[in-house]
């Protein structure tokens, strides 16, 4: 019986500080293993995956995957949303590979994890949106979201060189000097005016490597997690981090942690905010969801973030 299938694999080689143009020689060893109909796309510039992924849709590829981080991720799956007709996935070859988690495979994969993988075990996830944009694991705004912003050049430059010690020391920084901002809030049929340290909007459950600031999403629930922390002093921000690795944090009186289908922001002035990890600026943000709006390969015995 003839194998319809035709894969594309977009590959990204700057991902994970290089790392993704070494695993190029695995990927064909395992395409060769497989003898599968493939072909590798290797991206050249930013979003450049965006326009891979459109053309191999309309190629006819029934499977599209991404070969890179969190950022590859998202591109690659922008033109797929709701084409429920082909099959997505991600090897993980990022530095933070935050979206991986949600799949349930590993940072890396060893043979073990390309043999589930080529199983092809697909499940439906949700897609969020916000403002034009989609985002597959989330979106931040407020301390997060700034930290992203002192690493920057101005919006829509790449990141200033220096790596991981610089993006450390401006977390210390922003630690140490942001303010909050007055922020109006609508959702659950309500509408209210807080201080913003943090405000996170997931499908997905982990952030910056090992931040668990939504540790109750699940990616096809049909609901958006919301962790909104409030005001913090000094004392009371390096508690509240402190507790985000494990998830503890979402007791706190000073966190609101919910779900819903859709919420309302409005800063008042042009902020920085991220979604999977990539910098943007705004002032309102309109914020849903699309149910089960992208077909993609999970490890079902994984530790993934699905409902069965």
């Amino acid at each position: 019986m003839e194998n319809k299938e035709k894969w594309c694999f977009i590959l990204n080689p700057t991902a994970g500080g290089g790392f993704g143009k070494t695993i190029l020689p695995e990927l064909e060893k395992q395409i060769g293993k497989r003898s599968l109909n493939a072909s590798i796309c290797v991206t050249e510039r930013h979003d450049h995956a965006i326009e891979l992924s459109r053309n191999s849709l309309e190629n006819g590829f029934t499977h599209i995957i991404a070969v890179g981080g969190d950022g590859t991720m998202n591109e690659v799956a922008r033109p797929l949303v709701g084409q429920m007709q082909v099959i997505t996935g991600l090897i993980p070859a990022g530095t933070g590979n935050d979206f991986i988690q949600i799949l349930g495979f590993p940072d890396r994969f060893s043979e073990e994890h390309w043999d589930i993988f080529f199983k092809q075990d697909a499940n439906r996830m949700d897609v969020g949106q916000v403002n034009g944009l989609h985002f597959l694991n989330g979106m931040g705004l407020g301390f997060d979201a700034q930290v992203a912003a002192e690493n920057y050049v101005e919006p829509g430059e790449v990141a200033k060189g220096g790596g991981k010690g610089k993006y450390i020391w401006h977390i210390v920084k922003t630690l140490l000097f942001y303010k909050e901002c007055k922020v109006t809030i609508a959702s659950r049929m309500q509408e209210k005016e807080t201080d913003c340290f943090i405000n996170t909007i997931s499908i997905g459950r982990r952030f910056a490597g090992s931040f668990f600031l939504c540790p109750e999403a699940v990616a096809n629930d049909g609901l958006l997690d919301v962790c909104m922390i409030k005001k913090l002093n000094l004392m009371q921000r390096f508690k509240i981090l402190s507790m985000v690795p494990k998830g503890t944090h979402i007791e706190d009186r000073k966190v609101d942690y919910y779900q819903t289908e859709k919420i309302f922001v409005d800063f008042g002035k042009k902020v920085p905010f991220h979604v999977d990890g990539e910098l943007y600026f705004d002032t309102t943000f309109e914020v849903s969801l699309l149910p089960s709006a992208l077909n993609i390969i999970y490890n079902p015995q994984g530790k993934h973030f699905f409902n069965a």
